[in-house]
């Protein structure tokens, strides 16, 4: 790769032009499938860099609000072919949402799908046809330093922030291949999340259109309930989704997989319990993996080195990670600390905008882990979101562990609550089956210590989210009901 031939797109779609013919993506109905080859696919992203040349400048940002198409990938690509800069944003955010979001990242024009909501400035319908149309553009190439593509984090923590990646970041990502995916040009991988996830985007497209793999996404009719039925009818060999996903999936009977080799996890911690049950029913194995915006994973386990009970994994080949004490110096194994990544890893991000550069020879996560002697990575939480009740620091990755296990529960998570007289306490807010407050008090009587309890249980249709899907904390404590705890 030299300093001013590269470009993320070319890469991605590089083993694609060798098999032009065959199936890089299948939009999955109940009925049938749509496919694209890697010829029809190739096309409509060169085509659709010509559409966006004729109206922006190489090195434009260019706002993506658009729905779970297969348009939207092709945008993202094709923004990137082009010289340009996509920024990829869930239809999900408000009006007022995104218009701070465009405001910070200034982008040239917005291209939309009709009724989601657009900052002020210039607005392009999105036009698939046209971009399979068009005539192809030609790969614009530079320095694989410059800025490729722009995403926000979660906001869980408080305003989303906009993360500026090189094009380089692409290149990270053979890391995961192997250390994280299992992902050959055999595989067909079913990813269960939208087009507009970023977790869909990288796992399940990105990275099998560079292997020249086949990508399998489930169309916005299918039901998750219906994902068993899909990985069997086309054949799956790698299923990819959420926690809360393999949960909602093994409360139903399964049919039988028999190409599956085994699914991955991320988005949120996956519960030990949870991995044990999926291969108990499927036979198969769930490799999880840690990373955030800012790097993408870079913990995980793998089909070749599976993470022991109890771990995330371990830092993938070609990574360098450290865990800090307070004072930023590396602790020994079995000490938990904050995880920090080298700032020299080709998928860290450029920066945070309007912000400097990571600098130092380290990049802090903000997760708290602790390395077991066999190099195996132990996740605790995010530092920020460690509870205080009665003056002892908890994590609330401990107690929803402990909790993962209640009958009935689909999905969990905890939080600190602020009661009466400045008293702080422990709630438990899940959804699925509503459970008896003697029920769940006792079953975690028996797993936990008393100042680790929840003293609250509030039962919901579902866990608020993040646009990004993670579980939203922050909206938790506004959805406890008014007065003291028990």
């Amino acid at each position: 790769m030299s300093a001013a031939g590269f470009n993320l797109a070319a890469h991605v779609l590089a083993q694609g032009q060798e098999t032009p013919e065959k199936i890089a993506l299948a939009v999955l109905g109940l009925t049938g499938a749509e496919r694209w080859s890697y010829a029809r696919l190739i096309g409509a992203v060169r085509g659709c860099g010509t559409w966006l040349s004729s109206r922006a400048a190489s090195g434009d940002r260019i706002l993506i609000r658009m729905g779970n198409t297969p348009a939207y990938p092709v945008l993202y690509l094709g923004a990137i072919a082009a010289g340009m800069v996509p920024v990829a944003t869930s239809p999900l955010l408000t009006a007022p949402e995104i218009a701070r979001m465009a405001a910070l990242v200034r982008p040239r024009a917005t291209v939309a799908d009709p009724g989601i909501a657009v900052p002020d400035g210039a607005v392009w319908p999105a036009d698939l046809p046209a971009w399979e149309a068009a005539a192809p553009c030609n790969w614009q190439m530079g320095d694989p330093e410059r800025e490729g593509y722009v995403v926000f984090t979660s906001g869980t923590s408080g305003s989303p922030m906009a993360v500026r990646h090189a094009h380089r970041a692409i290149l990270a990502r053979r890391m995961m291949h192997r250390g994280w995916e299992g992902l050959t040009a055999q595989d067909r991988l079913l990813h269960a999340g939208a087009f507009n996830w970023t977790y869909t985007m990288g796992t399940g497209l990105l990275d099998p259109w560079t292997l020249g793999a086949t990508a399998l996404i489930p169309g916005p009719q299918v039901a998750q309930e219906h994902l068993p039925l899909l990985l069997k009818r086309h054949d799956a060999t790698i299923f990819a989704a959420s926690p809360a996903v393999f949960r909602r999936l093994l409360r139903a009977p399964m049919p039988g997989m028999p190409r599956l080799r085994h699914a991955l996890s991320a988005g949120e911690a996956l519960p030990p319990a949870l991995r044990e049950c999926w291969r108990e029913v499927t036979g198969t194995d769930i490799h999880e993996a840690l990373g955030m915006s800012e790097i993408s994973t870079f913990i995980s386990g793998n089909p070749d080195h599976p993470a022991p009970y109890g771990a995330t994994g371990f830092p993938q080949a070609g990574r360098r990670i450290a865990v800090l004490g307070p004072d930023l110096h590396p602790l020994p194994p079995g000490e938990v600390g904050q995880l920090a990544v080298s700032t020299a890893d080709p998928g860290l991000m450029l920066g945070y905008q309007d912000h400097p550069p990571p600098d130092g020879d380290w990049f802090l996560t903000g997760d708290l882990v602790h390395q077991g002697w066999d190099g195996a990575i132990h996740y605790h939480g995010r530092a920020d979101e460690m509870m205080n009740p009665g003056g002892i620091r908890v994590s609330p990755r401990e107690v929803e562990l402990a909790l993962a296990d209640l009958p009935g529960v689909v999905e969990l998570a905890v939080t600190e609550i602020a009661g009466e007289a400045g008293a702080r306490f422990i709630a438990c807010f899940y959804a699925g089956d509503a459970l008896p407050e003697s029920t769940a008090s006792a079953f975690v009587a028996e797993r936990l210590a008393r100042y680790k309890q929840p003293r609250a249980w509030v039962h919901l249709p579902a866990l608020p989210r993040t646009a990004t899907a993670k579980i939203d904390r922050r909206a938790l404590a506004a959805l406890y009901p008014k007065g003291p705890a028990a």
